[in-house]
């Protein structure tokens, strides 16, 4: 059985030598759903609290809302970063509260502070959901990813594999040391 999850990004980008209108800077409402799949859990009925998959996808995905996305060539790259340098926002700014934990993938570099994430390749809605699932494979068992951005949608499906001990109150995944993060139960 599965738990599905539905949640909005804003952000823009381009398509770095793309011929058409994508070659310009714009900017997208994104829609994630994220579907995770696993047996029910007795105590608490469900495969894993949607609120949870939300909470648990958003902690790293966030970095994505509100947020510049660029391809690594892309000769934007080095004269955006000198604009937020002489404006004094490249290393942050105290408004910038929306920000998720930094991260380095084969895939993208997220740069918080400063709402920038760098690419290897254009951001698509299918790149979207590589990097998206590349993030989250260690925290969640997805099963699928759908991500829509305007009128374009994708969509895969992963194998899932393995066990993952849950909380029988809560649902979720048990830490490294057989606790609830959330409720405090130990195993």
């Amino acid at each position: 059985m599965r738990s599905i999850t539905t949640f909005d990004i804003q952000y823009a980008h381009r398509f770095y030598g793309f011929r058409g209108e994508a070659q310009y800077l714009h900017g997208h409402t994104g829609t994630f759903t994220i579907e995770v799949e696993d047996s029910i859990e007795p105590g608490v009925n469900m495969v894993f609290p949607c609120n949870e998959i939300k909470k648990t996808a958003w902690n790293v995905l966030k970095n994505f809302d509100h947020a510049l996305i660029l391809r690594e060539d892309d000769p934007l790259l080095p004269a955006i970063i000198d604009v937020y340098e002489n404006q004094g926002i490249k290393n942050g700014h105290p408004q910038n509260t929306m920000r998720g934990e930094a991260f380095r993938t084969d895939l993208a570099t997220a740069f918080p502070e400063c709402r920038l994430v760098v690419t290897k390749e254009s951001m698509t809605v299918e790149g979207m959901i590589k990097i998206a699932y590349d993030l989250l494979k260690d925290k969640l068992k997805i099963r699928k990813i759908t991500f829509r951005s305007g009128d374009n949608v994708a969509s895969e499906e992963f194998k899932v594999e393995g066990t993952v001990d849950r909380c029988p109150k809560c649902g979720i995944r048990l830490d490294e040391n057989g606790v609830c993060p959330k409720c405090g139960f130990r195993d």
